[in-house]
């Protein structure tokens, strides 16, 4: 059997009880910052993400991962919003949010910009087209480094 990453094994555990919490799940991470490292399970739900969200799930879904254990070693553990600028990862994620404002952050830069505010316009098999003004563009999955949502007021 092929062992699952943390992050797999922990969205595994999440995911029925945050649906149980009215929520749905956005994304887990594990990363290190500095010294320490951080498990961050993101949360959405329609009209938004309060504290009390938050709070529900983090209680209910620690015991879950004391008992299955997925990381050995100390680690702090965060159950946050999705939030208004989030990171589109999935398909899904393009597909729901065709349309909307989105700052794609490429790896070198293209007409001297390497962080662009644009719409976003389509997604096939990692290809990502944008309009930047009035133009549409297209980036190949290796040419981005991020997607994500952009707020306009």
């Amino acid at each position: 059997m092929v062992a699952l990453k943390v992050t797999q094994q922990v969205a595994q555990f999440a995911e029925p009880v945050v649906t149980a919490h009215g929520c749905s799940l956005w994304d887990v991470e594990y990363v290190r910052e500095g010294a320490d490292y951080f498990l961050r399970v993101y949360i959405d739900k329609e009209g938004g993400v309060d504290i009390a969200d938050c709070e529900a799930v983090s209680r209910a879904l620690d015991p879950i991962l004391d008992e299955h254990d997925p990381i050995p070693g100390s680690y702090h553990f965060e159950v946050c919003s999705a939030g208004l600028e989030r990171t589109l990862k999935r398909p899904s994620d393009f597909e729901r949010f065709l349309g909307s404002p989105i700052t794609v952050k490429l790896y070198r830069p293209y007409n001297g910009m390497k962080e662009l505010p644009c719409v976003l316009r389509g997604y096939d098999e990692g290809r990502l087209t944008v309009e930047l003004g009035k133009e549409t563009v297209q980036f190949e999955k290796s040419q981005v480094a991020l997607v994500r949502l952009r707020v306009e007021f």
